[in-house]
């Protein structure tokens, strides 16, 4: 088991939080996902994402809610 096993690149933290892997850079850049930039890599901890990810709850883009809206 080496090291690197216990982090995920910015990809699957995408497929995790299902958001674009740009959203996820973003978050890293801001401190709220605690990361590590490797050259040009982020690396995040399995165990930071799931924390991250219980809490993570912030409204989509382009998806609008229809609750309430007569149509």
């Amino acid at each position: 088991m080496g090291i690197l096993s216990s982090y995920v690149t910015v990809a699957d933290a995408a497929k995790v939080l299902g958001v674009h892997p740009e959203t996820v850079k973003r978050l890293c850049r801001a401190g709220r996902i605690p990361a590590e930039k490797v050259h040009n890599t982020w690396l995040i901890a399995k165990k930071d994402l799931s924390r991250f990810a219980a809490s993570y709850d912030e409204p989509r883009r382009g998806k609008r809610k229809t609750e309430g809206i007569q149509q």
